[in-house]
């Protein structure tokens, strides 16, 4: 039998374990085939799991120091947030990779992350932002359990840097109300294109946090306690809607995880031209809470 793999568990987007949202790392898995590493992400059973790899010579190339792959218990993505902030930090905790800015290859091309020395928080810039055009708001309701009086007033739309969220704003005290339908949920597609998750958000007065909840029956995650990717994606959206600056940097803070009982921070920056958003950031602490070995899934019968 092969020798089992050492993993470490991180929660991101917090400065305190049993918060944020955790994220198994497993080490070693250079060999082990896709079908094997979805296994080990189901036995997690997080809402994503990370592999760090050797990256390819194409990927050494564009300057990538490590290649990730990332599986939510179903499916495997081609990026996501937590789990590119948490392995960056877990690498450079490990001594791994030095602190300061590191090239991450994924799905989605090489991304930038900027670690902090001492174990302090990463901030990870997403891939290209793509943004849609308004979509309809009422099978993103129907998705969340929410009714047409729920919805404010910027317009919904799919929007993300490596991976697509649908981004649905609506009135204060509709977020604690979201019962999500798991079977619209995972049926979900919307014409504007591909979207992982609904991404549900009351945009605040200037000066106070995001709320947010996310939820991507799709890929096997019922609801998210941070999302880094959709933090992002949610900078995009912000200002096409006209909610940040329309030229220049913009920041706010989102809270996501509270009805989950895991509370997360996520700071995001976005810089803007003529209206549209250029580049996007989401950084975020991160906090060991625990490691261990697991045995290396067998090979399929037959």
């Amino acid at each position: 039998m092969a020798e089992p793999l050492t993993y470490h568990v991180v929660d991101v987007f917090t400065d305190r374990p049993f918060a944020g949202n955790p994220l198994a790392v497993v080490l070693g898995a250079d060999d082990v085939p896709t079908a094997g590493l979805q296994a080990l992400a189901r036995e997690f059973h997080l809402s994503e799991t990370a592999f760090p790899l050797p990256p390819s010579a194409a990927e050494r190339a564009a300057g990538a120091d490590y290649r990730v792959r990332i599986f939510t218990p179903e499916v495997e993505l081609p990026f996501a947030g937590h789990p590119s902030v948490g392995t960056a930090w877990l690498l450079a905790h490990l001594g791994r990779l030095p602190a300061g800015q590191v090239r991450q290859a994924c799905g989605a091309g090489v991304v930038t992350l900027e670690v902090a020395a001492g174990g302090g928080p990463v901030e990870l810039t997403g891939a290209a932002p793509t943004c849609g055009h308004p979509v309809d708001p009422a099978p993103l309701l129907a998705a969340v359990g929410l009714e047409p009086a729920d919805l404010a007033g910027p317009r919904p739309r799919v929007a993300g840097t490596g991976i697509g969220f649908a981004h649905l704003a609506v009135r204060p005290g509709s977020l604690a109300r979201c019962a999500p339908d798991p079977g619209l949920l995972r049926a979900f597609s919307h014409p504007a294109g591909a979207a992982t998750g609904v991404y549900v958000v009351e945009w605040p007065a200037a000066g106070h946090p995001v709320r947010a909840r996310m939820f991507a029956g799709d890929v096997g995650v019922p609801e998210d306690p941070a999302t880094g990717s959709a933090a992002l994606g949610l900078a995009v959206w912000a200002v096409a809607e006209g909610l940040v600056a329309a030229d220049g940097e913009s920041a706010f803070t989102v809270v996501q995880g509270v009805e989950l009982g895991r509370p997360s921070t996520l700071r995001c920056r976005v810089d803007a031209v003529g209206g549209a958003a250029v580049r996007a950031r989401v950084a975020g602490g991160v906090v060991p809470v625990a490691q261990g070995r697991i045995a290396v899934p067998p090979a399929p019968a037959g």
